[in-house]
């Protein structure tokens, strides 16, 4: 599966070799050496060769692309993805005869024949050595010089679709993400260039067509591991945990594909089956039960409710003299349209790539509370994310953000001045759902603000005028308190107006609940660390 951070990795290892000689003489020289290659032609064949558009040509360049194909031709096997015009062309050919094609990699399942895998056989992982390349590591960090969380699910999307497929084969459905039930970053890892990563994972639950894949982060001070199984990777390196669902298509019949089952083979393994599929059942039972779409809210939600509306009755009168770390939610909101091309396609080569999706709309979340904040915001959650509707390539996608709950985690001793100022802030006398952490490790281990962002995203086909619903996202960050721009103590609150908005800032409550129950089972589950 080609994708742009594939590209980009390869790219940079590219220039790495070219530029080794240069990080040697600058450490030989006791001069500064300006860094830049010397401008003396005024024409060029590379377009990367302009200083100011390096960076961002390279990050999505088309060498890595030729080198693969040439590299299939040599070894006579056939390559990840063909072209677009290929692909294009095949589709027009089988509209012509009345057919529709879901794929162009996979055009029968091979086989129906259903038997069991175990997680081995699954198990997948991705090196990521930030600390060992600089060049690698470069197109992974942000403008603070930490992760940047975006590019990193974009692998996480692409790992758990590999594993999908191996648990698969050696039938071949068309596997689609169903679902990202949870992203969670399990402990602080600011310092990237300290750390080379290794993605891992396997499925962990199979229904009739269906399956649960788990991924987790992991990193190292040293180097990498080799030659492992998934049980040797150490627990106390683990910084990230992601689940995935995805569901299997017969590419000839577009239906429900069955799929190999899943053979649990040591204890923890059972542990990891029975849980998930306790999460499934009580995923399915919640979407009827527990969405305010169908049932009203409860009694002390209904309070809340009211008390947030004598609260807007109250801000109303202050007018200019508002807080200004009291923010409307109505003035949180950030809009985004993107034209789906073909570049970020999956293997399928004509529906857009899901981690590409993900990665739009986290930058989008995290451009919402960087604004609302007015600091760097860290990446905590990603909520339960159903993919409603697949983006097809040609479509146009519209995104639209807006905070929809924040919570104050301070310190059990808080100044009465701090304080009081919080409650000025709108908190309705709501006890947080997360507890500030004892862990230095932890994200929530200063007082801070939970900021938590929704994303609405819509998709149109260029012949149609209706929009069609792609899904939620829902992203919790969270921000310290001693780095936000308003005058101390530094907390930051969105306050609901309308209806419609308390509404959102009630279901944001539950989401907060439900992740603060989420990291407490982690925490009970996990192992104890080694002395």
């Amino acid at each position: 599966m080609l994708r742009t951070t594939f590209l980009s990795q390869n790219a940079q290892r590219l220039m790495r070799s070219s530029y080794s000689g240069y990080y040697l003489s600058s450490e030989i020289k006791e001069k500064p050496k300006n860094f830049h290659r010397p401008d003396t032609q005024p024409g060029s064949n590379d377009a990367s060769e302009a200083a100011d558009a390096t960076a961002t040509i390279l990050a999505e360049s088309m060498e890595p692309q030729r080198t693969l194909f040439q590299s299939m031709q040599e070894h006579k096997t056939p390559p990840n993805k063909v072209t677009w015009l290929e692909a294009l062309k095949e589709r027009e050919i089988q509209l012509a005869q009345g057919k529709t094609l879901d794929s162009y990699a996979y055009r029968t399942s091979k086989t129906y024949v259903i038997g069991e895998k175990t997680r081995a056989d699954s198990f997948c992982y991705l090196n990521l050595p930030f600390k060992d390349d600089p060049m690698l590591r470069d197109g992974y960090i942000n403008a603070f010089g930490r992760l940047r969380v975006g590019q990193l699910f974009q692998d996480l999307d692409a790992l758990a679709g590999r594993i999908a497929y191996r648990h698969c084969a050696p039938a071949e459905p068309v596997n689609v993400t169903a679902s990202v039930d949870r992203i969670y970053m399990v402990k602080k890892v600011d310092e990237i260039e300290n750390y080379n990563f290794l993605l891992a994972g396997s499925v962990t639950w199979t229904g009739r067509s269906s399956m649960e894949i788990s991924v987790k982060g992991y990193a190292f001070e040293s180097k990498l591991p080799e030659n492992f199984k998934e049980s040797d990777l150490p627990a106390d390196n683990c910084f990230l945990t992601a689940n995935f669902t995805f569901v299997a298509r017969n590419p000839e019949t577009h239906k429900s594909f069955p799929i190999n089952r899943l053979l649990p083979v040591t204890e923890p393994e059972w542990i990891d089956y029975r849980r998930a599929e306790s999460h499934n059942a009580s995923k399915k039972l919640r979407a009827k039960l527990e969405t305010l779409d169908k049932v009203p809210p409860t009694n002390e939600e209904s309070k809340l409710i009211h008390k947030m509306w004598i609260s807007s009755k109250s801000i109303e009168k202050l007018g200019p003299e508002k807080p200004q770390n009291l923010i409307l939610m109505k003035d949180t909101y950030s809009y985004s349209t993107l034209f789906m091309q073909p570049q970020y396609r999956n293997r399928h080569s004509y529906m857009i790539f899901g981690g590409y999706l993900l990665r739009q709309t986290f930058e989008l979340a995290y451009c919402t509370s960087a604004a609302f904040a007015r600091a760097p915001p860290r990446f905590v959650s990603l909520d339960s994310t159903t993919f409603k509707a697949p983006v097809p390539v040609g479509s146009v996608l519209y995104m639209k953000a807006s905070v929809c709950y924040t919570e104050h985690i301070h310190e059990s001793d808080e100044a009465a001045e701090s304080v009081k100022k919080i409650k000025e802030l709108g908190d309705f006398d709501l006890p947080s759902a997360n507890r500030l952490s004892t862990d230095e490790k932890d994200f929530l281990s200063s007082p801070g603000t939970l900021v938590q962002v929704q994303v609405d995203t819509g998709i149109r086909t260029l012949d149609s005028k209706k929009l069609t619903e792609s899904g939620t996202f829902v992203y919790s960050f969270f921000v310290p308190r001693d780095h936000v721009a308003y005058d101390n103590p530094g907390y930051c609150s969105v306050f609901p107006e309308s209806y419609g908005e308390m509404m959102a800032y009630v279901d944001g409550r539950r989401r907060a609940e439900d992740t603060a129950n989420y990291v407490d089972q982690l925490k009970r589950i996990s192992p104890k660390p080694k002395n």
